[in-house]
């Protein structure tokens, strides 16, 4: 077993999103990847991308939307590899979410470039 202590956990930060990494394969998971998504409040939906698996998102705090999805609190959004993704927060808190995707997951930005973020790594 290995445990990732909420406080210990690497933070990525960029402009529209703060990710947590939690579980991925040099956090002991060779399998899935887990982190937890902040999104600050009133942020428009910004530009998609995809990804090649199916990633879950599971709203913990705030409103998210997803691609014209809107979460409430408890909701769980299910978005199928190569469905686009754009995030964004239409409340005034910012929105909590955990993610989880199998690892190994590449995503494609709309300038056609891949990769796989830092925090699934």
């Amino acid at each position: 077993m290995h445990l990732v202590k909420a406080a210990d956990a690497p933070r990525f930060e960029l402009p529209h999103a703060q990710f947590d990494g939690m579980a991925a394969p040099s956090r002991g998971s060779k399998q899935l990847c887990t982190w937890r998504l902040t999104v600050p409040g009133n942020l428009a939906v910004g530009p998609a991308h995809t990804l090649d698996r199916d990633e879950v998102f599971m709203l913990l705090s705030g409103r998210l939307e997803i691609s014209g999805q809107l979460l409430e609190p408890g909701d769980a959004l299910v978005v199928p590899a190569g469905d686009p993704i754009a995030l964004g927060n239409p409340g005034d808190e910012p929105a909590v979410a955990h993610v989880a995707i199998p690892a190994g997951f590449t995503a494609e930005m709309p300038d056609g470039s891949r990769f796989t973020p830092p925090w699934a790594q």
